[in-house]
């Protein structure tokens, strides 16, 4: 098997990274970036931290801080604007996965134009695009290593899966002191998103030995100190160790593909407004108990990995060891269920043929395992409920 492998052209991480955007910047021959990014980011300063040194060298930025969290097609209008108005040569995306999924799309739309209905899977976006550079603000998406986008259309609040080369960034700055404020939901949520991109891109129908091995280094990673983290948010040790691991992540599933988990998330966050993180986490024990059957070596080791089973155990226990300790996992980091999240019972029993005609229609599912039909993915759906 040929792998077909994309990364960005550049790519700086540790500490005080961004301190190089400018350089970065300067260096692709560029001048004019929007950044893109959040309300929270700019009332804290930390978005014109960013851009103040981008002026002190020369260059003109204009900052961009109306997106939303999980983007609709609503809500890249004002940023087209903005962007054409400042005649923008590149694309910054400063934040978490929202404000860089939106810099993705105003990237393709600004040189492209027309709906980003025009653009989801399984159509795949080679460009033209603007250039685009991620800085990511938490350690969970991994977008900054990534060819999709997810942006929700505002008509039907289908989330739609966009993907292809015009979505990769060209560059990305991984810097963990960007990170060290995440209160603790949002640093549960994230790195159990991380986790779960690293499993399902190396339990994928879609990986390949360069995936494989960024994605069983970031399990073990995240195993060592996803808990370390959520317990003190101030332990800068496991914090940059978060950082790379959602990056490796993000890398693995970008070359591969995520699966069964992502493809019944985005409808969750849709519909329920959850954080994409967060819904990951409701799905992934109960998803991965009804995959493992199709592939319990490749799940046993994810659960090797992770440090939950042995060469000792066979892969059928190894395997039913994950889905223990995913459990446990989310149990310990107070993930909740849709009804303990405040979801309707019939709201959701209603939504479920449409949430599962969307999860299939992304194609997502289709990489998993154990590829399945829209009634066990209604099942799946009543299975995590309560």
């Amino acid at each position: 098997m040929i792998a077909s492998l994309s990364l960005p052209r550049v790519l700086r991480v540790g500490r005080g990274a961004a301190g190089e955007l400018g350089d970065v910047i300067t260096g692709l021959g560029l001048s004019r970036p929007l950044v893109v990014t959040d309300g929270f980011l700019t009332g804290t300063g930390a978005a014109e931290r960013l851009a103040a040194p981008l002026r002190a060298a020369g260059l003109h930025p204009y900052v961009f801080s109306d997106t939303v969290p999980d983007p609709t097609t609503d809500s890249l209008a004002p940023g087209l604007k903005a962007l054409h108005e400042h005649e923008a040569d590149v694309v910054v995306g400063f934040g978490g996965g929202s404000p860089m999924d939106t810099a993705k799309a105003l990237a393709l739309l600004g040189v492209q134009g027309g709906s980003m209905r025009d653009y989801k899977a399984p159509r795949v976006n080679h460009g033209p695009a603007l250039p685009v550079i991620a800085v990511p603000t938490t350690a969970g998406s991994g977008s900054e290593a990534t060819q999709f986008t997810i942006i929700t259309d505002s008509a039907n609040d289908e989330k739609m899966l966009c993907m292809g080369p015009a979505f990769l960034p060209l560059a990305a700055i991984v810097d963990v002191e960007l990170t060290m404020s995440m209160p603790p939901r949002l640093t549960a949520d994230t790195g159990i998103d991380a986790l779960t991109h690293a499993v399902e891109a190396y339990v994928s129908r879609k990986a390949n030995p360069f995936s494989d091995g960024l994605a069983l280094t970031a399990i073990t990673t995240i195993g060592r100190h996803l808990r370390r983290v959520y317990a003190d948010g101030a332990d800068a040790e496991a914090r940059e160790a978060m950082m790379l691991a959602a990056t490796q992540a993000g890398i693995a599933f970008s070359n591969s593909s995520v699966a069964l988990v992502h493809g019944m998330s985005r409808p969750i966050g849709a519909h329920f407004h959850v954080a994409h993180g967060l819904s990951n986490a409701m799905l992934f024990p109960a998803v991965t108990a009804f995959s493992v059957p199709s592939a319990p070596g490749r799940y046993a080791d994810c659960a090797r990995a992770l440090g939950v089973a042995s060469d000792a155990d066979g892969d059928v226990r190894a395997a039913d060891k994950l889905v223990d300790a995913l459990r446990t996992l989310c149990h310990d980091l107070d993930v909740p269920t849709p009804q303990g999240y405040g979801i309707d019972r019939d709201t959701w029993t209603g939504l479920t043929p449409l949430m599962a005609e969307q999860a299939l229609a992304s194609g997502s599912p289709g990489n998993n395992p154990a590829v399945p039909t829209a009634e066990e993915i209604q099942g799946l759906y009543a299975d995590i409920y309560a």
